[in-house]
Protein backbone atom coordinates (compact mmCIF):
# COMPACT_ATOMS: atom_id res chain seq x y z
CA UNK A 1 0.00 0.00 0.00
CA UNK A 2 2.36 2.40 -1.47
CA UNK A 3 0.14 4.94 -2.90
CA UNK A 4 -2.72 6.43 -2.33
CA UNK A 5 -5.18 4.65 -3.95
CA UNK A 6 -4.22 2.05 -2.10
CA UNK A 7 -4.68 3.25 1.03
CA UNK A 8 -8.09 1.49 2.72
CA UNK A 9 -9.93 4.67 5.00
CA UNK A 10 -11.29 4.63 8.72
CA UNK A 11 -14.02 6.40 10.27
CA UNK A 12 -14.06 6.89 14.55
CA UNK A 13 -16.63 7.07 16.92
CA UNK A 14 -16.32 8.23 20.11
CA UNK A 15 -12.76 8.63 19.38
CA UNK A 16 -11.24 10.11 22.42
CA UNK A 17 -7.51 11.50 21.96
CA UNK A 18 -7.20 8.88 19.47
CA UNK A 19 -5.75 5.90 20.54
CA UNK A 20 -6.83 3.07 18.46
CA UNK A 21 -7.42 5.78 15.62
CA UNK A 22 -3.10 6.41 15.39
CA UNK A 23 -2.66 2.72 15.91
CA UNK A 24 -4.60 2.22 12.70
CA UNK A 25 -3.42 5.14 10.97
CA UNK A 26 0.25 3.38 11.87
CA UNK A 27 -0.74 0.69 10.36
CA UNK A 28 -1.78 2.57 6.98
CA UNK A 29 -5.72 3.46 7.40
CA UNK A 30 -6.54 6.59 5.63
CA UNK A 31 -8.66 8.77 8.45
CA UNK A 32 -11.62 10.28 6.62
CA UNK A 33 -13.85 11.39 10.07
CA UNK A 34 -13.81 11.68 13.49
CA UNK A 35 -16.01 12.61 16.28
CA UNK A 36 -15.88 13.03 19.94
CA UNK A 37 -17.90 15.20 22.61
CA UNK A 38 -14.77 15.71 24.59
CA UNK A 39 -13.53 19.40 23.76
CA UNK A 40 -9.91 18.62 24.78
CA UNK A 41 -9.70 15.19 23.22
CA UNK A 42 -10.79 16.52 19.56
CA UNK A 43 -7.95 19.36 20.21
CA UNK A 44 -5.53 16.86 21.45
CA UNK A 45 -6.29 14.83 18.12
CA UNK A 46 -6.44 17.37 15.58
CA UNK A 47 -3.22 18.49 16.38
CA UNK A 48 -1.52 15.15 16.45
CA UNK A 49 -3.36 12.75 14.23
CA UNK A 50 -6.01 14.18 11.71
CA UNK A 51 -7.54 17.60 11.26
CA UNK A 52 -10.66 15.10 9.74
CA UNK A 53 -11.99 15.65 13.27
CA UNK A 54 -15.68 16.83 14.36
CA UNK A 55 -16.29 18.06 18.22
CA UNK A 56 -20.46 17.13 19.03
CA UNK A 57 -22.74 15.18 19.97
CA UNK A 58 -23.04 12.01 17.57
CA UNK A 59 -27.15 11.80 18.22
CA UNK A 60 -27.31 15.38 16.53
CA UNK A 61 -25.05 14.28 13.78
CA UNK A 62 -27.16 12.69 10.83
CA UNK A 63 -25.51 9.83 8.81
CA UNK A 64 -25.54 12.00 6.05
CA UNK A 65 -22.82 14.12 6.92
CA UNK A 66 -20.48 10.82 7.47
CA UNK A 67 -18.51 10.06 4.45
CA UNK A 68 -19.64 7.13 2.37
CA UNK A 69 -17.09 4.63 1.18
CA UNK A 70 -15.06 3.84 4.55
CA UNK A 71 -13.46 0.42 4.89
CA UNK A 72 -13.66 0.24 8.70
CA UNK A 73 -15.83 1.61 11.31
CA UNK A 74 -14.37 1.71 14.72
CA UNK A 75 -15.42 3.20 18.01
CA UNK A 76 -15.89 2.01 21.52
CA UNK A 77 -19.27 2.10 23.50
CA UNK A 78 -20.32 2.47 27.53
CA UNK A 79 -21.75 -1.02 28.26
CA UNK A 80 -24.26 0.56 31.25
CA UNK A 81 -27.39 -0.10 30.03
CA UNK A 82 -26.78 -3.51 29.52
CA UNK A 83 -26.07 -4.41 32.95
CA UNK A 84 -30.07 -6.05 33.28
CA UNK A 85 -30.18 -8.28 30.27
CA UNK A 86 -33.07 -10.48 29.81
CA UNK A 87 -35.40 -11.51 26.70
CA UNK A 88 -37.38 -7.99 27.35
CA UNK A 89 -34.10 -5.78 27.19
CA UNK A 90 -35.09 -2.39 25.56
CA UNK A 91 -32.83 -0.42 23.16
CA UNK A 92 -34.92 2.51 24.65
CA UNK A 93 -32.65 2.35 27.48
CA UNK A 94 -31.30 6.07 27.85
CA UNK A 95 -28.03 4.65 28.66
CA UNK A 96 -28.09 2.66 25.56
CA UNK A 97 -27.44 5.86 23.41
CA UNK A 98 -24.23 5.52 22.25
CA UNK A 99 -24.66 1.52 21.65
CA UNK A 100 -27.26 2.87 19.24
CA UNK A 101 -25.81 5.42 17.12
CA UNK A 102 -22.46 2.76 16.47
CA UNK A 103 -25.48 0.24 15.35
CA UNK A 104 -26.74 3.40 12.85
CA UNK A 105 -23.72 4.41 11.51
CA UNK A 106 -22.61 1.17 10.44
CA UNK A 107 -25.91 -0.02 9.04
CA UNK A 108 -26.33 3.35 7.30
CA UNK A 109 -22.28 3.23 6.21
CA UNK A 110 -21.89 -0.27 5.64
CA UNK A 111 -17.84 -0.25 5.80
CA UNK A 112 -16.34 -3.92 5.07
CA UNK A 113 -15.16 -3.95 8.65
CA UNK A 114 -15.83 -2.82 12.28
CA UNK A 115 -13.96 -2.85 15.28
CA UNK A 116 -15.67 -2.36 18.59
CA UNK A 117 -13.96 -1.89 22.19
CA UNK A 118 -15.04 -2.38 25.69
CA UNK A 119 -14.29 -3.56 29.04
CA UNK A 120 -13.41 -7.23 30.49
CA UNK A 121 -16.54 -6.69 32.45
CA UNK A 122 -18.97 -6.96 29.16
CA UNK A 123 -18.09 -10.76 28.89
CA UNK A 124 -20.21 -11.53 32.44
CA UNK A 125 -22.51 -9.30 32.31
CA UNK A 126 -25.91 -11.20 32.69
CA UNK A 127 -24.05 -14.31 32.95
CA UNK A 128 -22.85 -13.44 29.34
CA UNK A 129 -26.45 -12.94 27.92
CA UNK A 130 -25.18 -8.92 27.09
CA UNK A 131 -22.39 -9.90 24.65
CA UNK A 132 -24.41 -12.37 22.99
CA UNK A 133 -27.16 -10.22 22.37
CA UNK A 134 -24.58 -7.55 21.12
CA UNK A 135 -23.66 -10.11 18.62
CA UNK A 136 -26.85 -10.58 17.87
CA UNK A 137 -27.42 -6.73 16.57
CA UNK A 138 -24.53 -6.66 14.43
CA UNK A 139 -25.53 -10.21 12.79
CA UNK A 140 -28.96 -8.20 11.83
CA UNK A 141 -26.76 -5.83 9.72
CA UNK A 142 -25.42 -8.56 7.78
CA UNK A 143 -21.72 -8.61 9.32
CA UNK A 144 -19.86 -12.38 10.64
CA UNK A 145 -18.54 -11.27 14.11
CA UNK A 146 -16.56 -12.45 16.73
CA UNK A 147 -15.08 -11.52 20.13
CA UNK A 148 -11.97 -11.81 22.66
CA UNK A 149 -10.41 -10.84 25.20
CA UNK A 150 -6.82 -9.36 24.67
CA UNK A 151 -4.75 -8.43 27.49
CA UNK A 152 -2.11 -5.67 26.18
CA UNK A 153 0.87 -6.98 28.01
CA UNK A 154 1.18 -10.32 25.94
CA UNK A 155 1.21 -7.78 22.78
CA UNK A 156 4.50 -6.01 24.24
CA UNK A 157 2.33 -3.17 25.63
CA UNK A 158 4.09 -2.69 29.44
CA UNK A 159 0.78 -2.45 30.77
CA UNK A 160 -1.85 -5.30 32.24
CA UNK A 161 -5.04 -3.95 29.84
CA UNK A 162 -7.53 -6.36 29.56
CA UNK A 163 -9.92 -4.79 26.99
CA UNK A 164 -12.82 -6.90 25.08
CA UNK A 165 -12.29 -6.19 20.94
CA UNK A 166 -15.46 -7.26 19.05
CA UNK A 167 -14.80 -7.28 15.45
CA UNK A 168 -17.17 -8.18 12.51
CA UNK A 169 -16.85 -8.08 8.44
CA UNK A 170 -19.02 -8.11 5.98
CA UNK A 171 -16.99 -9.47 2.69
CA UNK A 172 -16.89 -13.14 3.73
CA UNK A 173 -13.19 -13.11 5.02
CA UNK A 174 -11.80 -14.29 8.83
CA UNK A 175 -11.70 -12.19 11.62
CA UNK A 176 -8.52 -12.69 13.04
CA UNK A 177 -6.65 -11.33 16.04
CA UNK A 178 -3.06 -10.78 16.46
CA UNK A 179 -0.98 -13.86 17.58
CA UNK A 180 0.29 -13.13 21.10
CA UNK A 181 3.94 -12.50 21.40
CA UNK A 182 5.27 -11.84 24.38
CA UNK A 183 4.87 -13.60 27.93
CA UNK A 184 4.70 -11.62 31.70
CA UNK A 185 5.93 -13.99 34.48
CA UNK A 186 6.56 -17.51 33.48
CA UNK A 187 8.55 -17.77 30.42
CA UNK A 188 6.97 -19.63 27.45
CA UNK A 189 9.38 -20.80 24.57
CA UNK A 190 9.03 -18.81 21.49
CA UNK A 191 7.50 -15.66 23.29
CA UNK A 192 9.39 -12.66 24.41
CA UNK A 193 9.49 -11.03 28.21
CA UNK A 194 6.70 -8.28 28.00
CA UNK A 195 8.33 -4.82 28.75
CA UNK A 196 8.28 -3.59 32.51
CA UNK A 197 7.31 -0.27 33.57
CA UNK A 198 11.07 0.29 34.35
CA UNK A 199 12.05 -0.46 30.93
CA UNK A 200 9.15 1.99 30.12
CA UNK A 201 9.84 5.19 32.40
CA UNK A 202 12.61 4.48 34.45
CA UNK A 203 14.90 7.29 32.46
CA UNK A 204 12.42 9.68 33.49
CA UNK A 205 12.07 8.47 37.52
CA UNK A 206 14.60 12.09 38.30
CA UNK A 207 13.62 14.12 35.71
CA UNK A 208 11.46 17.11 37.88
CA UNK A 209 7.97 17.55 36.68
CA UNK A 210 7.16 20.61 34.16
CA UNK A 211 4.11 21.69 32.20
CA UNK A 212 6.55 23.46 29.53
CA UNK A 213 8.83 20.91 27.58
CA UNK A 214 11.69 19.36 28.85
CA UNK A 215 14.82 18.48 26.86
CA UNK A 216 16.00 15.25 28.21
CA UNK A 217 19.94 14.46 28.06
CA UNK A 218 19.68 11.97 24.73
CA UNK A 219 18.13 15.07 23.38
CA UNK A 220 14.85 14.09 23.01
CA UNK A 221 12.18 16.71 23.62
CA UNK A 222 9.48 15.56 26.57
CA UNK A 223 5.69 16.99 26.65
CA UNK A 224 3.20 16.88 29.83
CA UNK A 225 5.69 15.30 32.43
CA UNK A 226 2.89 17.25 34.84
CA UNK A 227 2.01 14.62 37.87
CA UNK A 228 -0.75 14.66 40.59
CA UNK A 229 1.77 14.93 43.89
CA UNK A 230 -0.83 13.78 46.36
CA UNK A 231 0.71 10.95 48.09
CA UNK A 232 -0.66 11.18 51.79
CA UNK A 233 -3.28 9.26 53.56
CA UNK A 234 -5.71 12.07 53.78
CA UNK A 235 -8.21 13.32 51.34
CA UNK A 236 -10.91 15.82 51.34
CA UNK A 237 -14.22 14.17 51.22
CA UNK A 238 -18.11 14.48 51.74
CA UNK A 239 -18.72 15.11 55.29
CA UNK A 240 -22.18 13.44 55.59
CA UNK A 241 -23.17 10.56 54.00
CA UNK A 242 -26.07 9.97 51.83
CA UNK A 243 -28.72 7.27 50.98
CA UNK A 244 -27.65 7.29 47.43
CA UNK A 245 -31.54 5.46 46.50
CA UNK A 246 -33.54 8.77 48.29
CA UNK A 247 -30.94 10.78 46.60
CA UNK A 248 -32.04 9.41 43.04
CA UNK A 249 -35.54 9.17 43.70
CA UNK A 250 -35.39 13.10 44.82
CA UNK A 251 -33.64 14.02 41.61
CA UNK A 252 -35.88 12.02 39.69
CA UNK A 253 -38.82 14.17 41.09
CA UNK A 254 -37.79 17.25 40.00
CA UNK A 255 -36.15 15.87 36.72
CA UNK A 256 -39.98 15.18 35.83
CA UNK A 257 -41.55 18.44 37.14
CA UNK A 258 -39.12 20.31 34.66
CA UNK A 259 -39.49 17.92 32.13
CA UNK A 260 -36.12 17.16 31.50
CA UNK A 261 -34.20 14.07 30.10
CA UNK A 262 -30.66 12.54 30.77
CA UNK A 263 -29.69 14.27 27.45
CA UNK A 264 -31.29 17.29 27.93
CA UNK A 265 -29.36 18.02 31.62
CA UNK A 266 -25.96 16.86 30.11
CA UNK A 267 -25.87 19.65 27.28
CA UNK A 268 -27.36 21.78 29.17
CA UNK A 269 -24.79 21.56 32.05
CA UNK A 270 -22.16 20.77 29.88
CA UNK A 271 -21.49 16.63 31.18
CA UNK A 272 -21.23 13.78 29.41
CA UNK A 273 -24.48 12.04 29.22
CA UNK A 274 -22.95 8.57 31.01
CA UNK A 275 -21.76 10.88 33.99
CA UNK A 276 -25.52 12.39 34.55
CA UNK A 277 -27.41 8.45 34.03
CA UNK A 278 -25.09 7.44 36.61
CA UNK A 279 -27.00 10.23 38.95
CA UNK A 280 -29.88 9.16 38.02
CA UNK A 281 -30.10 5.13 38.70
CA UNK A 282 -31.31 3.80 41.84
CA UNK A 283 -28.76 1.18 42.26
CA UNK A 284 -25.93 1.84 44.95
CA UNK A 285 -23.41 -0.66 42.81
CA UNK A 286 -23.38 1.28 39.84
CA UNK A 287 -25.11 4.87 40.83
CA UNK A 288 -23.41 7.85 41.65
CA UNK A 289 -23.69 11.32 43.84
CA UNK A 290 -22.97 14.31 42.27
CA UNK A 291 -20.37 16.31 43.66
CA UNK A 292 -20.28 19.37 45.37
CA UNK A 293 -20.26 21.51 41.73
CA UNK A 294 -22.35 19.29 39.73
CA UNK A 295 -25.21 19.61 42.80
CA UNK A 296 -25.45 23.33 42.29
CA UNK A 297 -25.46 22.65 38.79
CA UNK A 298 -28.52 20.50 38.82
CA UNK A 299 -30.22 22.41 41.95
CA UNK A 300 -30.05 25.91 39.16
CA UNK A 301 -31.17 23.80 36.40
CA UNK A 302 -33.83 21.45 37.94
CA UNK A 303 -34.94 24.00 40.52
CA UNK A 304 -34.07 21.57 43.67
CA UNK A 305 -35.08 22.76 46.98
CA UNK A 306 -32.67 23.17 49.87
CA UNK A 307 -33.51 19.50 50.85
CA UNK A 308 -29.72 18.09 50.30
CA UNK A 309 -27.45 21.25 50.68
CA UNK A 310 -26.14 20.37 53.99
CA UNK A 311 -24.71 17.12 53.11
CA UNK A 312 -23.61 17.19 49.65
CA UNK A 313 -21.90 20.86 49.63
CA UNK A 314 -19.92 20.06 53.22
CA UNK A 315 -16.38 18.03 52.93
CA UNK A 316 -13.84 17.48 55.50
CA UNK A 317 -10.60 15.98 55.14
CA UNK A 318 -10.95 12.01 55.98
CA UNK A 319 -7.92 9.26 56.33
CA UNK A 320 -8.06 6.96 53.27
CA UNK A 321 -9.59 3.59 54.10
CA UNK A 322 -9.11 2.17 50.20
CA UNK A 323 -6.24 0.28 48.95
CA UNK A 324 -5.77 1.46 45.20
CA UNK A 325 -5.47 5.18 45.85
CA UNK A 326 -2.36 4.33 47.90
CA UNK A 327 -0.88 2.04 45.81
CA UNK A 328 2.37 2.37 43.90
CA UNK A 329 3.24 1.62 40.44
CA UNK A 330 4.30 -1.96 39.57
CA UNK A 331 8.12 -1.91 38.49
CA UNK A 332 10.00 -4.98 37.73
CA UNK A 333 6.71 -6.21 35.56
CA UNK A 334 4.20 -4.58 33.24
CA UNK A 335 2.04 -1.77 34.91
CA UNK A 336 -1.62 -2.29 35.74
CA UNK A 337 -4.34 -0.78 34.05
CA UNK A 338 -4.13 2.88 33.35
CA UNK A 339 -7.25 4.34 34.45
CA UNK A 340 -8.61 7.67 33.33
CA UNK A 341 -8.69 9.17 37.17
CA UNK A 342 -6.02 8.91 40.01
CA UNK A 343 -2.86 7.06 38.55
CA UNK A 344 -0.68 5.18 40.85
CA UNK A 345 1.78 6.48 43.06
CA UNK A 346 5.08 6.44 41.36
CA UNK A 347 8.04 4.04 42.87
CA UNK A 348 10.04 7.35 44.24
CA UNK A 349 7.18 8.02 46.26
CA UNK A 350 7.15 11.43 45.94
CA UNK A 351 4.15 12.00 43.26
CA UNK A 352 1.81 9.87 40.99
CA UNK A 353 3.24 8.73 37.60
CA UNK A 354 2.67 11.59 35.04
CA UNK A 355 0.60 11.96 31.96
CA UNK A 356 3.54 11.33 30.12
CA UNK A 357 4.63 8.06 31.80
CA UNK A 358 1.05 7.05 31.54
CA UNK A 359 1.20 7.74 28.53
CA UNK A 360 4.33 5.54 27.49
CA UNK A 361 2.37 3.00 29.63
CA UNK A 362 -0.28 3.40 26.81
CA UNK A 363 2.35 3.08 24.14
CA UNK A 364 1.52 6.90 22.49
CA UNK A 365 4.55 8.16 20.88
CA UNK A 366 6.57 11.05 22.92
CA UNK A 367 6.18 13.12 20.51
CA UNK A 368 2.11 13.43 21.01
CA UNK A 369 1.51 16.26 23.23
CA UNK A 370 -1.92 16.42 25.48
CA UNK A 371 -4.47 19.28 25.31
CA UNK A 372 -6.15 20.57 28.65
CA UNK A 373 -5.61 20.39 32.04
CA UNK A 374 -3.68 17.71 33.86
CA UNK A 375 -7.26 15.87 34.89
CA UNK A 376 -8.48 15.83 31.52
CA UNK A 377 -5.33 15.00 30.44
CA UNK A 378 -5.32 12.06 32.49
CA UNK A 379 -8.52 11.26 31.40
CA UNK A 380 -7.44 11.15 28.27
CA UNK A 381 -4.71 8.80 28.45
CA UNK A 382 -6.76 6.55 30.83
CA UNK A 383 -9.42 6.10 28.02
CA UNK A 384 -7.34 5.41 25.21
CA UNK A 385 -6.69 1.82 23.42
CA UNK A 386 -3.23 1.12 23.52
CA UNK A 387 -1.36 2.46 20.47
CA UNK A 388 0.36 -0.53 19.15
CA UNK A 389 -2.76 -2.65 20.23
CA UNK A 390 -4.31 -1.08 18.07
CA UNK A 391 -1.93 -1.03 15.04
CA UNK A 392 -1.40 -4.70 15.50
CA UNK A 393 -5.53 -5.35 15.20
CA UNK A 394 -5.63 -3.14 12.23
CA UNK A 395 -2.62 -5.19 10.29
CA UNK A 396 -4.49 -8.00 10.81
CA UNK A 397 -7.33 -6.79 8.98
CA UNK A 398 -5.38 -5.15 6.66
CA UNK A 399 -4.20 -8.76 5.58
CA UNK A 400 -8.00 -9.66 5.28
CA UNK A 401 -8.82 -6.52 2.76
CA UNK A 402 -5.93 -7.05 1.12
CA UNK A 403 -7.04 -11.09 0.32
CA UNK A 404 -10.33 -10.29 0.18
CA UNK A 405 -9.25 -7.88 -3.04
CA UNK A 406 -8.31 -4.45 -2.16
CA UNK A 407 -11.04 -1.88 -2.11
CA UNK A 408 -13.21 -4.20 -4.72
CA UNK A 409 -17.05 -4.90 -3.70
Amino acid sequence: MNCEKDTYTLVSLFSGAGGMDLGFKQAGFKIIWANDFFKEAVETYKNNIDENVIYGDITKIDSSEIPDGADVIIGGFPCQGFSIANSKRSMEDERNFLYKELLRVIKDKKPKFFVAENVKGLLSMADGKVIKLIVKDFEKLGYSVSYKLLNAAEYGIPQMRQRVIIIGNRIGVDNNYPAITHYIDKEIKGLRHCPTVEDTIGELQDVSLSDKPIQLDNGKMLYNHVAYTNVNNTYIGRKYQVNQEELCDYLRKYRKEQNMTNSKIAKAIGERQTKVDHWFRKDNKSGSIPNKEDYLKLKDLLKLDSTYDEVLTKYEEKDITFEQSLRTTNWDRPSDTITATGPEIHVNGKRRLSVRECARLQTFPDEFVFSGTIEKMYRQVGNAVPVELARLIATEIIKELNAYGGRKE
